[in-house]
């Protein structure tokens, strides 16, 4: 055998290794992981709004992960538990996000449940956070003469009076989605790490 076949093979083996290593062995672990208990799936019309999410590229600056403690005060800051790999069973693609411009919205929908605050942070979010560099979203939303049935009229301080500010179906959608993000049910994961913590 000469060199350049062992190079080759030794190569090939080392690639291999690395696959391994680096997507299946991950793979396997995180397939045997099951859901959360309490994790529902989302409605239609919470999917729609995630797809909202996406592609608006909410992502960019907010995160979908509080760490441990031992990693960052995330629950100081009111951001909630530490999430496990179970929180995540019905998303895809995940927006774990990694930069924080803006807040942790894991938990989102437990700190600000009201649909109004949403939808006027959506359309001008100074009117309610000064300093925000949230961008907004005017094309979320149109403004009428006067709500029809079933229209969603928004409540937006400073906003001009004349008309309504109504929500169009991709807010609805959209604020769906940031309400139904509540994980505030008890994480089975978290309370094992803590017994076994305890017991020690």
């Amino acid at each position: 055998m000469n060199k350049l076949s062992v190079v080759l093979l030794l190569a090939v083996a080392i690639l291999l290794l690395t696959a391994m290593t680096l997507v299946v062995v991950p793979y396997r672990q995180f397939a045997a992981i099951s859901k959360e208990e309490g994790l529902a799936d989302y409605t239609t019309l919470q999917q729609e709004g995630r797809d909202q999410y996406v592609s608006l590229g909410c992502v960019y600056c907010h995160s979908q992960q509080p760490r441990d403690p031992g990693f960052a005060p995330d629950g100081e800051r009111g951001w909630g538990r530490p999430s496990t790999p179970g929180d995540y069973a019905y998303d895809y693609p995940h927006q774990l996000g990694t930069m924080r411009t803006g807040p942790d919205l894991f938990n989102v929908g437990a700190r600000l449940p009201e649909a109004n605050w949403h939808y006027a942070h959506l359309y001008q979010p100074r009117s309610l956070v000064p300093h925000s560099v949230m961008p907004s979203y005017p094309f979320l939303f149109e403004r009428k003469e006067q709500a029809a049935p079933g229209d969603v009229v928004v409540k937006v301080p400073g906003s001009p009076t004349t008309g309504v500010l109504v929500a169009r179906h991709e807010a609805k959608a959209l604020v769906a989605y940031l309400q139904s993000l509540d994980h505030t049910y008890p994480s089975t994961f978290i309370d094992k790490l803590a017994n076994e913590e305890s017991k020690k």
